[in-house]
């Protein structure tokens, strides 16, 4: 059974236990090595540097054994540890209804690849996709219907982010964010377009089945920028193609705050 650390005593018990361990089988061990060469008469004579010598040799190897043991012991439980670690970061990062990013994993890659980007001194586009009347969907069909079609949503930004190499994640509710590093504006513009198209599609679950469609906002290539202010007006663009009648794509050009804001 796997011992439980909840507390600093529990913490105690354990190291004290096994150094008891590690102390008992040591001297057990050794003694009994010693009696089997040196036998058990306390009388008899034997020289006081054989003793020496072979109480240090029998220790030394009984410690190195019960070292050895316990430190590959020791070993298991740190990388099952690390591994536990890495699962739970993952888990953190990770929305557990889509499979896709979640707004923190987002936030966390979009920071790294947007230092990297400038670093390389290349162009990066933010993109925001929101599910159209979602809020309708849910209220017709019931919750269960409505994750279902966040789901199918969520495995066409999947399946595109790997043709493309798009970093894309569940922002929040029915909304997703997109980041994309060394594209032109045609290409941006493309890529959104696309999207756009793929996720015009039938949800279908239990003989019940709507059309979904999504709305886009984007922004203009950006050199130079931090992640939130990229954002808001990405999220800008997607409440203006929301107005203009859904299923559309509106871009931002956020070129001028930028450029104002590099100068200051």
């Amino acid at each position: 059974m796997t011992s439980q650390f909840l507390t600093r005593r529990d913490v105690i018990r354990y190291a004290a236990g096994r150094v008891t361990f590690t102390v008992a089988a040591t001297g057990a061990t050794t003694a009994a090595v010693v009696t089997m060469h040196l036998g058990t008469d306390p009388d008899a004579t034997v020289r006081v540097g054989q003793v020496i010598a072979f109480s240090i040799l029998v220790s030394v190897a009984v410690s190195m054994v019960l070292s050895a043991a316990l430190s590959y012991r020791s070993a298991i439980l740190m990388r099952e540890l690390t591994k536990t670690r890495r699962e739970l970061l993952r888990i953190s990062r990770t929305d557990q209804l889509t499979g896709l990013l979640n707004r923190r994993g987002f936030d966390d890659e979009a920071g790294v690849t947007l230092a990297l980007a400038q670093q390389q001194d290349q162009q990066v586009v933010a993109l925001m996709c929101d599910i159209d009347r979602f809020k309708s969907i849910n209220d017709r069909f019931g919750h269960e219907f409505g994750d279902r079609v966040l789901v199918a949503i969520g495995d066409i930004l999947r399946e595109f982010s790997d043709v493309s190499d798009i970093l894309i994640a569940r922002h929040g509710g029915e909304e997703f964010a997109a980041l994309m590093v060394g594209v032109s504006n045609e290409q941006a513009m493309l890529y959104a377009e696309t999207l756009r198209r793929l996720c015009s599609t039938e949800v279908s679950e239990n003989g019940t089945s709507t059309p979904v469609t999504v709305s886009i906002g984007i922004t203009s290539p950006q050199r130079k920028t931090d992640l939130s202010t990229i954002m808001r007006f990405a999220d800008q663009a997607l409440y203006q193609a929301k107005d203009n009648g859904r299923n559309c794509v509106v871009q931002i050009n956020a070129m001028p705050v930028a450029v104002a804001a590099e100068a200051a």
